[in-house]
């Protein structure tokens, strides 16, 4: 497969419904002559479609619109200051190969709870690091020749830190995944500071109150996604409530961030209203009746949650000025 198909075929895999799995078969004898070593010894995991794919594709495909959602709504905030289309569009090439990257580094590096094994599954993984890894460089290197962009050093290393502090956060176990989760979108979201800057030149209050913002909708939603797996079963509000109490918290937290951050100056008094339609959704799940979960349908909920909040916060900060 030639590099450019390789990569189209990379980043648009999450959006073609690709399903996570594997599979093992066992291999060698089964008569009743054979040794009980010989019969554990025959066990190998088998090359799958489906495996590789989990090993070297985003497998969290709502990440994306963490990921995009934010990039876009900075550059729609930035473009009445500035008009950098060719840093934009280099600054969105380097964000979805970084992106992209990181799966299957964490597959090769053991970070992952999903490991290469076989041949076919380590060729995979080297094969895809071989061309996203040089393709991320060239775009960062275009952003940064000749001195420019700077600031990106400043947005990228608190990005990297997040991963980083979410990769050790995740040894703890599964009690912790959520808390991981919202680490980590610390570093998703950066892409609307990001976006703003590489198109006005300027990493400036807006740029920190874009990030801030995002952040905070994006590990509201990561809340309640989880908390949405967790108690499906649960009926009943004061059972709900009680159960979900950490994500009634979370609500409260993230509007008191919201009010906290406009009575600084950070955000317009507007982006308040950006941030209602999540919280009303909070809070009608937690008085709903009980109903059977459909992950995908939630998915999808969740993805227009994320562009209504775009097109709120935009709106608000072209307001303001």
């Amino acid at each position: 497969m030639s590099g450019p198909i390789f990569l189209m075929y990379l980043v648009w895999g999450p959006f073609m419904g690709f399903r996570n799995g594997n599979q093992l078969a066992k291999q060698g004898r089964t008569d009743l002559g054979v040794s009980m070593s010989e019969m554990v010894t025959s066990i190998r995991p088998v090359h799958h479609p489906s495996r590789i794919r989990s090993l070297v594709f985003p497998r969290e495909h709502g990440a994306w619109g963490l990921l995009l959602v934010p990039l876009v709504t900075g550059a729609c905030v930035a473009f009445p200051y500035g008009n950098a289309i060719g840093n934009l569009v280099l600054f969105l090439l380097t964000s979805l190969s970084l992106f992209c990257l990181r799966t299957p580094l964490e597959s090769w590096l053991g970070f992952s709870p999903m490991r290469a094994h076989t041949r076919e599954e380590r060729n995979a993984v080297l094969q895809t690091l071989s061309i996203l890894a040089p393709f991320s460089l060239l775009c960062l290197l275009g952003l940064l020749w000749g001195g420019r962009n700077r600031g990106l050093l400043l947005i990228g290393s608190i990005a990297g830190a997040s991963f980083a502090l979410q990769a050790c956060v995740r040894l703890f176990g599964r009690k912790v995944r959520t808390v991981a989760q919202i680490i980590g979108c610390i570093g998703l979201t950066s892409t609307s500071a990001g976006a703003y800057y590489v198109v006005t030149g300027r990493l400036d209050r807006t740029a920190l109150a874009l990030w801030i913002a995002s952040w905070l909708f994006a590990g509201n939603q990561v809340h309640y996604v989880q908390s949405r797996i967790r108690n499906a079963r649960t009926a009943g509000f004061a059972e709900r409530a009680h159960s979900a109490r950490n994500f009634i918290l979370g609500q409260i937290l993230m509007l008191g961030a919201v009010l906290a951050a406009e009575r600084a100056g950070l955000l317009p008094l507007l982006a308040i209203i950006a941030f209602l339609p999540v919280t009303f959704r909070g809070f009608f799940w937690l008085a709903g009746k009980a109903q059977t979960l459909d992950v995908q349908r939630l998915g999808l909920a969740e993805l227009l949650h994320g562009i209504t909040f775009g097109v709120l916060l935009m709106a608000a900060f072209i307001l303001r000025h």
